[in-house]
């Protein structure tokens, strides 16, 4: 038996019996006015009384507590479109059941509304980002062009170097945009991916040959380890993946130390996956820092970073090509010591 049934019970037994005691001290009133008083009168009438009042009472309140509730229970479950809940209630008439799945629901509901809120601070959050890096370009641009108009136009040195410094607020600017628009594209589903077999061992070293001169300008070695066995292919989109590591590395020389080391290993950590490490002695992470540094302009440094130049989209990109491939990203970081960014890959697997 139900607690809801328990309590039903002994609510309408008390109802009944208090009842039914007062119904008795007016009878008693009656009989004695009369002298027709009499003790097994008396118990009967209270016995009878009492029966009747309890089946009567604790069957029509259930008729009535149901109905009412049911109504409510099926407009909610209307809204969940969600029929074959009511139909099972229905037929059992289980109160229980009812008030756990109001319960459910209204805790469901609460979670929706904490999930609208902290994407309307998000939102926030991210128009406000959105609006200050566009605008620290723009406003840049435009400083330098005024300039130019008002009056430097005709000294071919200053012409030459205000332009030169408008073109990389022009690039900044293009790089925001375009790193919003793929992210946006790969979130749609706009941007498919084209996988195939490719040579991990190759990609890596085709980017190290890249980000050379940027790396010895901060005097940072650029490190692969040697190439382990029988995990030479992986099977993903090679385009994402060189673009995935090289915002990796680029991150990790933009926040590393002058003189320090960048490295890249490849591990095997069972037949069908690897575990691709790059890590640094840089700047590290504070761990309050870890949980947001794949939002979109979050930015660690909120000063330093944007003097390295970049869109402020790189981690976010990373998180988004990552999600597309259905793969993990991990993070280790400790502030003053380093960082390691590890993700998986599918390794290409000979029938």
């Amino acid at each position: 038996m139900s607690s809801y049934k328990n309590k039903a019970y002994i609510f309408s037994a008390l109802t009944a019996l208090l009842t039914s005691l007062v119904l008795m001290l007016f009878f008693s009133i009656f009989l004695y006015l009369f002298d027709l008083l009499d003790a097994k009168s008396l118990i009967f009438s209270f016995l009878l009384n009492f029966l009747v009042i309890f089946f009567i009472f604790h069957f029509r309140s259930k008729k009535y507590m149901f109905k009412r509730t049911e109504k409510i229970y099926n407009d909610i479950l209307t809204l969940e479109s969600n029929k074959s809940a009511v139909d099972k209630l229905l037929s059992s008439e289980d109160m229980d059941l009812l008030t756990n799945e109001i319960s459910k629901y209204i805790s469901l509901k609460k979670k929706q509304v904490q999930s609208l809120k902290d994407r309307e601070e998000f939102r926030k959050e991210f128009v406000g980002n959105v609006a200050h890096e566009l605008k620290t370009p723009l406003f840049t641009i435009q400083g330098y062009i005024s300039t130019l108009l008002d009056g430097a136009l005709s000294d071919p040195e200053v012409l030459k170097k205000y332009l030169k410094r408008a073109d990389k607020g022009v690039d900044r600017l293009i790089y925001i945009v375009r790193d919003l628009d793929m992210i946006t594209k790969i979130e749609f589903g706009e941007s498919k991916l084209n996988k195939s077999n490719f040579d991990i061992f190759e990609l890596i070293s085709s980017i190290f040959e890249d980000l050379d001169m940027k790396a010895k300008k901060k005097n940072i070695s650029l490190v692969f380890k040697e190439k382990s066995e029988n995990i030479s292919e992986v099977f993903a989109d090679k385009e994402r993946i060189q673009q995935l590591i090289t915002n990796l590395i680029v991150n990790s020389i933009k926040y590393g130390h002058k003189n320090g080391t960048t490295e890249v290993d490849i591990v095997n950590t069972g037949e069908e996956k690897i575990l691709v490490k790059i890590s640094d002695n840089g700047e590290g992470i504070e761990e309050e820092h870890i949980p947001r540094i794949f939002e979109r302009f979050y930015r660690v440094d909120k000063s330093g970073a944007r003097s390295e130049g970049g869109s402020g989209l790189g981690l976010s990109i990373v998180k988004h090509i990552i999600d597309a491939h259905d793969e993990k990203i991990f993070v280790e970081s400790k502030y003053g010591i380093g960082s390691e960014f590890s993700f998986t890959l599918k390794k290409f697997i000979v029938n």
